[in-house]
């Protein structure tokens, strides 16, 4: 059995390179009238999508995770991709009225972004969608109840054995899989990342308060603490532990009360930031299933990030456990 679920977004990723600065072509106060174009560099498509980052950087540090996510009728090069890699694609629905998820990023010298994403299928919850509990849920197509999908739940997913990562995808689908882990006692980080602003205020309490974990950069979690209208202090005290990541300057992870400030790992290289947040939570996510301390899940995950930056897309770089403990003692004076 799986002991990592990851929930989260499967999408084709067009970066694209803009040699310039984005400040220099917005004018302030003239937003309203906005009618920009940026010559990029060229552009490369590659694999991408929130769940398949976080999956394929588990991979890399030798977990088996079990993928939960909606493709369209253009999804077979990356499942090819997927299955190269020894993800568990059993949990993934394809719809074929539908095209994958596309993001196009534009990244600019500053390490700015700007994308637009076609989130692709609607479909938010289905029999065959949902296979990581066994006989109980496989086979048919139709649209069930979440208290159905509960009811079947194998009680082998039950339990501090499992842990589960909601990472940006549909609200829709995103709602329902933290009703489901809730009512079956799965433990889950809570990742809402850019879906922020398509919660209501109620949802996205309602998801916090389920949640082992939120993890956010700290832009993110200032349109968390807008939504809701509370400070930090109060947001601490609603999860056990909350993670705020903030880029080259590091995290600041939250528990019971307690501050650990964690710096970034030292980069060979910063060639593309895409993806390097998703790496960042499959690091986390292997410490704290390797039952590290939270400062070295957070150190993990430093490194782990690094190696994304240091490549050209989210899913073409490569690791392996060697290197990243040898990589980890060289940056933090700390053996895993």
């Amino acid at each position: 059995m799986n002991k990592i679920i990851v929930c989260g977004a499967l999408a084709y990723d067009r970066i694209m390179d803009f040699p310039g600065k984005f400040s220099e072509h917005i004018l302030a106060g003239q937003t309203h009238i906005l009618n920009l174009s940026f010559a990029v560099n060229g552009v490369k498509e590659s694999f991408g999508g929130t769940g398949g980052n976080i999956a394929y950087n588990l991979a890399l540090l030798g977990e088996k995770p079990k993928l939960i996510a909606v493709a369209g009728k253009d999804f077979s090069k990356y499942e090819t991709w997927l299955k190269k890699n020894k993800i568990d694609i059993s949990g993934v629905k394809i719809d074929k009225n539908e095209l994958t998820a596309c993001a196009n990023i534009i990244t600019d010298k500053d390490d700015n972004q700007i994308t637009a994403f076609y989130p692709g299928s609607k479909e938010i919850i289905k029999l065959n969608y949902l296979k990581i509990v066994g006989s109980g849920l496989s086979g048919n197509a139709k649209k069930i109840s979440l208290d159905e999908i509960s009811t079947a739940m194998d009680s082998r997913l039950r339990g501090n054995d499992k842990i589960a990562i909601i990472a940006p995808d549909t609200v829709a689908r995103m709602i329902g899989y933290a009703k489901i882990f809730k009512r079956n006692d799965i433990s889950y980080i809570f990742d809402p990342g850019q879906q922020i602003a398509y919660y209501s205020a109620a949802e996205l309490k309602d998801s916090i308060e389920s949640a082992k974990m939120l993890i956010g950069n700290d832009y993110e979690i200032q349109l968390i603490l807008n939504k809701l209208k509370i400070k930090l202090s109060a947001l601490e005290k609603m999860v056990e532990i909350l993670v705020i990541t903030k880029g080259g300057k590091g995290a600041d992870i939250y528990s019971k009360t307690k501050k650990i400030i964690v710096p970034a790992a030292k980069k060979k290289a910063i060639v593309d930031p895409t993806g390097a947040g998703d790496a960042f939570r499959a690091g986390f996510i292997k410490g704290l299933i390797t039952g590290l301390e939270l400062e070295q899940c957070a150190r993990l995950a430093m490194v782990v990030s690094a190696y994304a930056v240091e490549n050209q897309g989210t899913q073409n770089h490569r690791f392996n456990w060697a290197e990243v403990k040898k990589r980890y003692g060289e940056n933090y004076r700390d053996s895993l």
